[in-house]
């Protein structure tokens, strides 16, 4: 555990919503079980293993003399949660949440790169910002950018799909970057609503939200394009909804229907038994027309000692 404490006492105090320490990734022996995240104001701390009430008060008192040192004036005492992800919880996919210190503000609301996005972190496994794909959201909007100024001639904006959109924090990145329009399109009515937030937080229009299953709604959204981008960031697994090795190759078969020729796609794969020739040989094999460009590098927190086990972003383009 000394390599979380040892982070928790020296590490600066991020400037936005940002993951602080990520034992998962293998490089700190003995800390594989431990996460920390920091949601301003709030520390969210998540174990993967049974921890017990001692070494759950050491990193309190960690945290607490910390927070002493780099609390904002006005910022208040410290406020941190507990997820516990381990034992029982763990075999049956659920997980146990505890505020141990403090009041979470109500609304909850972070920033990353200039937008705002609503989060709740006592709910649930997925507060409402996947902070690994902050590079992906940086790409979004880089891309986007880039189209429109090449499309500012034809009269029209950048299209953009966003396919297992979750809270649309990509269609907020693809917005701020210029895009004439983004269809959302998740199964999951509750996170369409907070992405719908997350639009007005942001001061930001020209978004659809579509509660849809993606596999039959592909003539509606053939209807709306074609796309200068396709974002599709699906779970890995989630019976009734995804499964990657079986579902993933039916998604790419669509892809050249869906995008424009010049237009590009990121496919994100959190799988860690999948590598990313998953993604690039799937993609060769379903949709021929495309081409990989490269993998995009994650942030450099969430480095792992085996890069195909962390998250996979691949950065596709159809030619022109």
């Amino acid at each position: 555990m000394q390599p979380l404490l040892t982070t928790i006492a020296t590490k600066p105090r991020p400037t936005e919503a940002a993951r602080v320490f990520h034992g998962r990734g293998g490089l700190h022996p003995g800390c594989e079980q431990w996460s920390l995240d920091f949601y301003p104001p709030v520390w969210v701390l998540t174990s993967f293993a049974p921890v017990s009430d001692e070494e759950l008060a050491t990193i309190g008192t960690a945290l607490h003399e910390r927070w002493a040192q780099i609390a904002l004036p006005g910022e208040g005492p410290l406020c941190w949660v507990f997820q516990q992800r381990g034992g029982a919880q763990r075999l049956e996919g659920r997980s146990d949440t505890r505020l141990m210190a403090g009041i979470i503000p109500e609304p909850h609301v972070v920033t990353e790169g200039g937008a705002r996005y609503g989060v709740n972190v006592l709910k649930g496994q997925n507060h409402g910002l996947f902070l690994d794909m902050a590079a992906g959201r940086r790409r979004v909007a880089e891309l986007v950018a880039a189209a429109a100024a090449r499309l500012g001639d034809a009269g029209r904006g950048a299209r953009v799909l966003n396919l297992f959109a979750y809270t649309c924090a990509f269609s907020v990145s693809a917005l701020q970057g210029g895009a004439a329009q983004v269809v959302n399109i998740d199964m999951a009515r509750g996170a369409l609503a907070t992405g719908q937030q997350n639009h007005q937080l942001n001061g930001l229009h020209g978004a659809l939200f579509w509660p849809h299953d993606v596999f039959t709604t592909w003539g509606k959204i053939a209807r709306h394009g074609p796309y200068d981008l396709v974002v599709a960031d699906p779970p890995s697994y989630q019976k009734g909804s995804f499964v990657a090795t079986k579902d993933y190759p039916r998604l790419m078969r669509r892809l050249p229907d869906l995008l424009r020729p010049g237009g590009h796609a990121l496919l994100c794969l959190n799988a860690p038994e999948l590598g990313m020739d998953f993604l690039v040989d799937n993609a060769l094999k379903e949709a021929p027309e495309i081409r990989f460009v490269q993998r995009l590098a994650n942030p450099p927190v969430f480095a792992d000692v085996d890069a195909e086990r962390a998250l996979k972003v691949g950065w596709f383009m159809r030619p022109v």
